[in-house]
């Protein structure tokens, strides 16, 4: 079986993947991991009766979007020699929790979080969990009994994040309650930080390819390929943001990237609070299907000048499809002198210095 380091330099060696300093300290820790999961794991008739050790101590893998954090995750997972092992996004292994302690409350188990706990860890003595970030303020409450529930049944766990661990939930709702988690995480997971200046991502797109008109199938198909690119995903998953206390509800997120329809940002009632919590929790933006306005539909126009003040703010980047160039979306009407700086900041986001300057022909 070939060791974490060997795969990556073969990886690298071959052209698959490009050689970054940044990343090495990530890599020996993943390979000193894999060592440590192979020789710790029980083996004959002894097995049985004797305790297991503790479990290896995890990996926390913190870092920008892009900066490689699931490709190496995804590398150790597919080398390291331990059984059984589990590779999840985080927000699906969310919604599995909630099912399973859904059913065991069904059942009328006193403490349900217990019973899944252990269900989990016999499924995962390695458990892999892609993009943790808690918005949900269900997931808050017994994301840290879970998992210290899987790590006193043995289960190591790795897991890569946007944010470092003392950022999560950052302004949710009861976070105070949220914080044992946190220091939970320092003390059994080994805490790294992936600092690399390039955004692998973003070099999978071409600045002018992100606002695509007019509306048409062929649009749609270059949105739905730039979403893939992106995300390395080709459907998100649904997720729900607190805002003053309700949910916001995003129909596709992926990581840092949330996917809308205009109709869904800009013809509901929302308002600052919203696209401000949207600019917080995400980097990039998809809208689809943004139509030509004319003044009868002030409201909308007022909503979409919100929006992308705010996303021009936050520093976030957008893709979108929409019936007209920038300048012929809204014309005339009340909101029209308002939007000749949307204008101006839809141009500015479409270029390769909004997108960062990495960015290459693909």
């Amino acid at each position: 079986m070939s060791t974490v380091l060997a795969e990556y330099e073969r990886r690298r060696d071959s052209g698959a993947i490009k050689p970054d300093a940044a990343q090495q300290p990530v890599i020996a820790k993943l390979d000193a991991l894999a060592e440590q999961l192979k020789t710790s794991a029980p083996s004959g008739l002894l097995a049985k009766f004797k305790k297991p050790p503790p479990p290896p101590k995890g990996l926390y893998i913190h870092g920008e979007v892009g900066r490689g954090k699931t490709m190496l995750m995804d590398l150790f997972h597919s080398v390291v020699d331990v059984t059984p092992k589990r590779r999840v996004h985080f927000h699906a292994f969310m919604q599995d929790v909630h099912k399973r302690l859904h059913a065991a409350r069904q059942s009328h188990a006193q403490d349900a979080i217990a019973p899944v706990a252990k269900d989990i860890a016999k499924e995962a003595r390695l458990l892999c969990l892609d993009e943790m970030q808690i918005t949900d303020i269900a997931d808050a409450m017994i994301v840290g009994r879970l998992f210290e529930g899987l790590l006193s049944h043995g289960t190591t766990i790795v897991t890569t994040s946007n944010l470092p661990p003392t950022e999560l939930y950052r302004n949710g709702l009861n976070r105070q309650l949220f914080l044992p988690f946190i220091s939970l995480i320092g003390e059994r997971l080994d805490v790294v930080s992936l600092d690399s200046r390039t955004d692998y991502r973003l070099g999978r797109v071409k600045a002018h390819e992100t606002f695509l008109t007019p509306l048409s199938p062929e649009t749609d198909a270059r949105l739905q390929d730039l979403w893939v690119r992106l995300t390395d995903t080709g459907k998100g998953l649904p997720r729900d943001i607190e805002v003053l206390g309700r949910k916001l509800h995003v129909p596709q997120a992926a990581g840092r990237a949330a996917r809308f329809t205009f109709a869904e940002l800009c013809e509901k009632p929302l308002g600052p609070p919203d696209y401000l919590a949207l600019a917080e929790n995400f980097r990039i933006i998809f809208l689809e299907h943004i139509p030509a306005l004319n003044p009868d539909r002030r409201n909308e126009a007022r909503r979409f000048v919100l929006l992308i003040d705010t996303l021009y703010d936050g520093k976030v980047r957008l893709v979108a499809t929409s019936a007209q160039a920038p300048e012929h979306i809204y014309p005339e009407g009340d909101h029209a002198f308002e939007f000749g700086r949307t204008v101006s900041r839809l141009k500015e986001m479409q270029s390769a210095s909004w997108w960062g300057k990495k960015i290459i022909e693909t």
